[in-house]
């Protein structure tokens, strides 16, 4: 008697939500705990989740999306909001919020998309803009970059899955896996799980209060170090 495992499907929403807590437990413990408990460990490692989770979601906004350069503009605003709880809360250490990245990473797509015809020029153009997150100071660097890039090229859609997705996520584990293996290996499983629907939220509220809470947890966060 044969037995099939039926895995759970997780939406665009519902990834969304999973990388919103992550991003939030690893700064509650980045900026409010003592670095050397087990506590702090465990939610960096939880926290871990976050961002291959929102490089996969830009990749798929990206190859979804009906205006490309108001995406990139959605994402070039709130990283600039963004500036300002990241300066509160690390002063001028030369590093810049994670926005940046992703958007970056769609500048990034959209060269890919532009000169893919042209493969040297393109790849080129493609490691400058990796080269450019690095020496900027950018949240998780080249490497932010090159997962973002990863994600978009072996496909977000899911025709090709489980061996597209697959394929994905054994390219994205070793780039991240500097940032803890525990972490990543959880990222893959809940980007395994998409299921390629858009989910619960939708609408212009719901998208762009998705983009705001990035600065508005940062503020928080910042009153409550003032306590």
């Amino acid at each position: 008697m044969s037995m099939s495992i039926i895995l759970p499907k997780l939406s665009g929403s519902a990834l969304k939500v999973i990388a919103i807590f992550s991003m939030v437990i690893d700064h509650c413990a980045y900026y409010l705990m003592d670095g050397n408990t087990v506590h702090y460990e465990v939610m960096r490692c939880v926290g871990r989740i976050a961002f291959p989770v929102f490089a996969f979601l830009v990749a798929e906004g990206f190859a979804h999306t009906r205006n490309r350069k108001k995406y990139f503009g959605l994402l070039l605003g709130f990283a600039i909001v963004s500036e300002i709880p990241w300066y509160l809360l690390n002063g001028a250490d030369g590093t810049h919020n994670v926005m940046f990245t992703l958007a970056l990473g769609v500048v990034a797509l959209a060269v890919f998309e532009k000169l893919k015809k042209d493969s040297t020029l393109c790849i080129c153009t493609i490691l400058f803009i990796a080269w450019f997150a690095t020496w900027s100071g950018v949240d998780y660097e080249w490497r932010g970059i090159s997962v973002i890039v990863i994600f978009h090229l072996l496909g977000t859609n899911t025709t090709s899955f489980p061996f597209g997705r697959t394929a994905q996520l054994l390219c994205v584990f070793p780039l991240m896996i500097d940032y803890g293996t525990v972490g990543i290996i959880l990222a893959c499983m809940v980007i395994f799980l998409y299921d390629g629907t858009r989910g619960f939220i939708q609408g212009s509220i719901a998208k762009y209060g998705f983009y705001a809470f990035y600065p508005v947890h940062l503020l928080v966060i910042c009153a409550y170090q003032l306590l």
